[in-house]
């Protein structure tokens, strides 16, 4: 009989000791829920850039949500039978248990529409935002390529209106150019105030403490860009044509522009390229543009390594995992849309969360 009691009271410690799981579950759920969001996010993100090949619409839907809700019911039964000695069955005695886990997520999914985000979607992100990029430290070959249309006048590649144009040289040499001296540190941004208490960005060339290389880079970059040879900052303007000798204009790229011009390099299959299934894709690029650009890939079978993949028209496409430059461009769009007011103001449903 002590055996039993001893028994019933090890159970009765155990499942009293797996009682509150909530802890427990924070350091894994919070790991897996947001690698799924990640890669949810991105396998979205692609699908947008190729159904713009596909002239097709593209479809956003955000996570609202995430509530994760668990219970855990345990019990614990003894039964025994003690007898005087005289009868020949004896001491009997039973201890039974259970215990009933429930893990019931509940996810939350806003499909994104609306004039404030159809507005956020074609409306072009702001020069600064652009610059202040640049000053955190990203390649200004890599962004200004990705989300300009052109700077002073100096044009970029572009797929606008469903004809190619090809980057003018000039521009071309000049992000080659202004990625040197933003290495060398002679590259900056401020934002400064103006008499009508507006920000305004301001681009700047350093001439203390540079190479004579560095500063020949810096004033090749302003002969490229049609800028003053003699000056040193810029106030930051939107417009696609050339500005006024203080100012650097920039004809900046919406999302749905910066995701177009990223289409035009999905590889799409041979028969689909056939009448105007597809938009046209971009041809004979200099060797830089062929560093930068994005490379899609296509085929029957889902990949085995990849970054991305997800399943277009009987076809799977995926950004390779190898692939730093790709990875690089989608995560860069992924950024973009925090610069762009995208967000829809949509009430969430109420959830309730029963207590358990």
């Amino acid at each position: 009989m002590n055996k039993l009691l001893s028994v019933f009271a090890a159970s009765v410690a155990t499942l009293a000791g797996c009682a509150s799981v909530g802890p427990k579950t924070v350091p894994i759920d919070r790991a897996d829920y947001g690698a799924a969001i990640a890669d949810s996010w991105k396998a979205q993100t692609l699908l947008n850039i190729v159904k713009l090949r596909y002239m097709d619409l593209p479809v956003f839907m955000d996570v609202a949500s995430v509530v994760a809700g668990y219970s855990l019911q345990t019990g614990v039964s003894v039964n025994a039978l003690v007898t005087n000695g005289d009868y020949r069955a004896g001491n009997l005695g039973s201890v039974g248990g259970q215990a009933i886990y429930t893990d019931r997520p509940t996810i939350t999914y806003v499909p994104m529409t609306g004039e404030k985000f159809l507005r956020g979607l074609i409306t072009p992100i702001d020069p600064k935002n652009i610059f202040f990029m640049l000053q955190a430290g990203y390649a200004a070959d890599f962004v200004l390529g990705l989300t300009v249309e052109s700077l002073n006048g100096v044009r970029n590649s572009s797929t606008a209106r469903g004809v190619v144009r090809e980057a003018d040289p000039d521009f071309v040499q000049a992000l080659k150019l202004m990625r040197d001296v933003q290495a060398d540190g002679a590259l900056g941004m401020r934002v400064e105030e103006d008499k009508a208490r507006n920000a305004t960005g301001v681009v700047f060339f350093r001439r203390d403490d540079v190479s004579p290389e560095i500063a020949a880079k810096a004033l090749e970059i302003r002969r490229l860009l049609k800028l003053p040879a003699e000056g040193e900052k810029y106030t930051l303007t939107y417009s696609p044509a050339r500005g006024a000798a203080h100012e650097l204009t920039v004809n900046s790229r919406s999302m749905l522009q910066i995701m177009g011009a990223i289409a035009s390099f999905v590889d799409v299959p041979e028969e689909h390229t056939k009448g105007n299934a597809v938009t046209p894709a971009f041809k004979n690029l200099s060797a830089e543009q062929l560093e930068q650009r994005a490379r899609i890939h296509s085929g029957p079978d889902e990949p085995e390594h990849a970054f991305a993949a997800v399943k277009y028209r009987d076809y799977w496409f995926w950004v390779d995992e190898s692939d730093y430059q790709t990875k690089r461009v989608l995560v860069a769009v992924m950024f973009f849309f925090t610069l762009t007011d995208t967000g829809a103001e949509t009430k969430l449903p109420l959830i309730t969360i029963p207590a358990q």
